[in-house]
């Protein structure tokens, strides 16, 4: 057995002395997880970003990267008071940037692709159950006409189609912490105690 294995056999344990109540083991725990996540995307944000990104092209003799170093000595203005306004600059621009990337990427995966799901001929039973599903749905949502008679029976099936859609993302939801917890058990009891082979 490694030291490491020990480490991470303790700190699992107090992570898991959570499901008794907060005590100390598990707040050092918790916050070592923090400490070290803070500082391993300090390094990667370091060695992947700054130094192929700003400090090589430098030393090659590309000044155009003054621009990026100035807006993130700007962007750490945020740690004081004074220099705060200054750092809203490389935040707009980080922000302005990213909103123009995700908006058509969101538009693609999020509504085009599904416009076109729904739109695919009612050859199978699938395809129709999509079309109904999108459309009763649609139906519970809008709120500008009183659910009765036939339009409140087509707001009941989208009602049925939201209930399955939680479950089946609540059941997906269980599954996979489950899963994490039966690695973590098998390491206790395989890698750390021995009992299972």
């Amino acid at each position: 057995m490694t030291a490491g294995t020990v480490v991470a056999a303790i700190l699992t344990l107090a992570i898991f002395s959570f499901l008794y109540r907060e005590n100390p083991f598990f707040r050092f725990a918790e916050h070592l997880l923090v400490g070290l996540s803070a500082g391993y995307f300090t390094v990667i944000a370091v060695q992947g970003t700054l130094v192929p990104k700003v400090i090589e092209p430098l030393k090659a003799g590309d000044f155009w990267v003054v621009i990026s170093f100035v807006l993130i000595i700007l962007i750490l203005g945020r740690l004081t008071e004074k220099t705060r306004p200054a750092s809203r600059i490389p935040l707009a621009l980080v922000i302005g940037a990213g909103a123009g990337v995700a908006v058509p990427a969101l538009l693609q995966a999020r509504i085009l692709v599904q416009l076109g799901a729904t739109m695919k001929p009612l050859g199978s039973l699938t395809n129709v159950l999509i079309l109904v599903g999108v459309i009763t749905t649609l139906v519970y949502f809008y709120f500008s006409r009183e659910h009765k008679g036939w339009w409140g029976r087509l707001a009941s099936v989208g009602t049925w189609y939201l209930m399955i859609f939680f479950g089946a993302t609540f059941g997906n939801t269980v599954m996979s912490r489950i899963s994490l917890l039966i690695g973590r058990l098998e390491f206790l009891f395989g890698d750390f105690l021995g009992l299972i082979k």
